[in-house]
């Protein structure tokens, strides 16, 4: 990657401004858990991992807590599970526990890590007589870098995807800049941005320029599973586009967004299906920041967190002018094994959908998705990619990430967070923005 000199750095980015780009990651968050009323029995897992984290052939500890907040015995039933895409889970088999009143003992369970993956391990007790019951949940890795998932691409994939670009390269963009006046921020222009994507469906976004002189990096934001994206407010020198694909946002001129139902819209065929629209239309923004003179195309950056992470993957694994990749908690990555491991909240919609028609089955569904599946594209990311998990994440899985992340060709750099879930905090976006000075700065040099 070259620059020139006169180009500000995306660095000057602030945190303030871009903190929404995951912490608004669309996708619905993993439920808050409720304060614990005073009942018992009550219940705490722990895992002995540092860093929640063990190399291959170790042994992790789980223990629970278990207390007693009456004024009597105890009886429990004590049962653990465990889900993991690594290995087939083992049956275990429940034991009858007993708390003495107003104690707390403890209870472990030994796991050794054979193979690389992750494992999420689940204790309940259900107390004997009154059916009162409390569950908690760890999730632990092991060896991250070396999860990999079999790939499920069809023979015909990259004639696919090639002939859907040249199909978007058919169509006119049409781009219209409407200036909206603001008062708030003095150093970057703001402009509504229409454009025509795939099958001439209108897209919109939000367009902001530094009053500076240019070329200026550039920001291309995608969004999470419903979001809808806005404006940062302050670019401090960069280009930035916040981005709606289809359906999500204020871009439901020709696609609406209700029903929520993107994942299974039109999912009978690949040419159909929604993410096919939703990827190319992702192109059709890069084409906007290209056609621009003031956008440093060797600076480009595609930030996105959730649906907006896989969104991110695709994006740079189908143009290669995408020069950094930034994938946080990325979702549409390893279909296969996220119906197992995540897809039980969507199983009663997939049920439904699959239902009403005598020509949909599960192997047919996996087989469309798989042209969007970003596991089977990752080879073509060549770029530096950057990538965030939530270790307890719920909704997109490690496993998932890890098997498209491990799958690209370019450098690749990740941190594993131990007690988030579907969404990162601030500590993860000061590293990215580090990040982005630190590898902007070196083209500069």
């Amino acid at each position: 990657m070259t620059t020139d000199r006169r180009s500000r750095r995306l660095s000057t980015l602030s945190l303030a401004a871009l903190l929404g780009t995951a912490l608004l990651a669309g996708w619905p968050a993993a439920a808050k858990t409720s304060p614990e009323v005073n009942s018992r029995p009550r219940l705490t897992l722990a895992a002995d991992a540092l860093d929640g984290m063990c190399a291959l052939g170790e042994t992790i500890t789980f223990t629970a807590e278990v207390r007693n907040t009456s004024r009597e015995a105890m009886r429990c039933e004590l049962r653990w599970s465990m889900e993991t895409a690594a290995f087939e889970p083992p049956a275990i088999e429940p034991e009858m526990i007993e708390v003495a009143e107003r104690e707390t003992d403890s209870f472990q369970y030994e796991l050794k890590m054979a193979v690389p993956g992750f494992v999420r391990m689940t204790c309940t007790v259900v107390e004997e007589g009154s059916g009162r019951d409390a569950s908690r949940s760890r999730r632990v890795g092991c060896s991250p870098r070396q999860v990999l998932s079999e790939l499920t691409a069809e023979p015909d994939l990259g004639e696919f995807w090639a002939e859907s670009i040249a199909a978007l390269a058919k169509v006119e963009p049409e781009y219209e800049l409407t200036p909206i006046e603001r008062e708030d921020v003095a150093d970057s222009l703001l402009y509504g941005l229409v454009m025509r994507s795939h099958g001439g469906v209108r897209v919109r976004g939000w367009l902001e320029v530094p009053r500076a002189e240019g070329p200026h990096p550039a920001l291309l934001r995608v969004p999470g599973y419903t979001q809808n994206m806005q404006p940062v407010g302050n670019t401090n020198g960069a280009v930035v586009l916040s981005f709606n694909i289809r359906g999500h946002g204020n871009s439901t001129d020709d696609v609406p967004g209700r029903p929520v139902d993107f994942w299974i819209r039109g999912l009978d065929a690949k040419e159909t299906y929604f993410y096919r629209g939703a990827y190319l239309d992702c192109l059709r923004a890069v084409d906007y920041l290209a056609s621009r003179e003031d956008v440093d195309m060797d600076r480009l950056v595609v930030w996105g967190a959730s649906q907006g992470g896989g969104l991110a993957f695709a994006t740079a694994a189908l143009d290669p002018r995408v020069d950094l990749c930034v994938a946080d908690i990325p979702w549409l990555c390893d279909w296969k094994n996220y119906l197992e491991l995540a897809g039980k909240t969507d199983d009663e919609e997939i049920k439904t959908w699959l239902a009403a028609s005598q020509t949909r089955t599960p192997e047919s569904t996996l087989k469309t998705l798989s042209y969007f599946d970003t596991m089977n594209l990752a080879d073509r990311v060549h770029c530096p990619t950057l990538m965030g998990i939530g270790l307890q994440d719920s909704i997109c899985p490690p496993a998932t990430s890890f098997a498209t992340f491990n799958r690209i060709s370019g450098p690749t750099t990740y941190r594993i967070y131990e007690n988030s879930g579907h969404g990162l905090g601030a500590e993860h976006y000061e590293w990215i923005l580090r990040e982005l000075e630190e590898r902007l700065r070196r083209e500069d040099s």
